[in-house]
């Protein structure tokens, strides 16, 4: 569907969209959302009940951000990421009230089709693979690979996710392929890398 075919992005009365920021076409802002002024977000996202944008972000399109998500400065999400309710972002490493680390902000990046679970943290600095899925209440404090599917505090791989969403039946290492039982698509281990195709 082109932009042309969208319905323009749907604002709800109570959000606030500062001047300057960027709404991709077919877009819901729901309530008390506030979207500061330097925020580029795409076509078709979902910003749910009580979310908030700050000036540095870049959110692609179709990206579905649940209720109670602050997505702070220097987060980059691309395309058809799933942000879980209450999920939690950081732009600072070592934040001290009484220190402004305005300067030392680390950027982020949630690669395409990737899940961030309900109440999960993403410790700032770090990049989430293409499809990796990132399970409720986890803490990811370095890079995640793509395909993989993350759980505890500090987080550990415990498996692979299919870009479909469900488990990939394949051990962490190794050599060895796996074809989708939906999308008929083919994966293959390769040492401690998945990639689908």
């Amino acid at each position: 569907m082109s932009a042309t075919t969208l319905p323009p992005a749907t604002i709800h009365p109570s959000a606030i969209v500062d001047a300057g920021a960027q709404i991709g076409a077919g877009s819901r802002i729901w309530h008390f959302v506030h979207v500061s002024g330097g925020a580029r977000i795409g076509e078709r996202c979902s910003l749910g009940q009580n979310v908030f944008v700050g000036n540095r972000v870049v959110i692609g399109n179709n990206v579905k951000i649940q209720n109670n998500v602050s997505v702070y400065d220097n987060v980059t999400i691309e395309d058809d990421v799933f942000c879980g309710p209450s999920m939690v972002f950081t732009n600072v490493y070592n934040p001290r009230s009484a220190v402004t680390r305005k300067d030392e902000y680390r950027d982020t990046l949630v690669k395409r089709g990737a899940t961030l679970g309900a109440n999960c943290t993403i410790v700032c600095g770090i990049t989430v693979g293409e499809h990796a899925f990132i399970g409720a209440g986890a803490v990811i404090n370095r890079d995640v690979k793509p395909f993989a599917l993350m759980a505890g505090v500090p987080a550990k791989q415990i498996g692979w996710m299919s870009a479909f969403g469900e488990r990939v039946e394949l051990p962490l290492t190794g050599h060895a392929e796996w074809k989708c039982p939906h999308t008929g698509d083919n994966y293959t281990l390769s040492g401690d890398r998945l990639a689908r195709g």
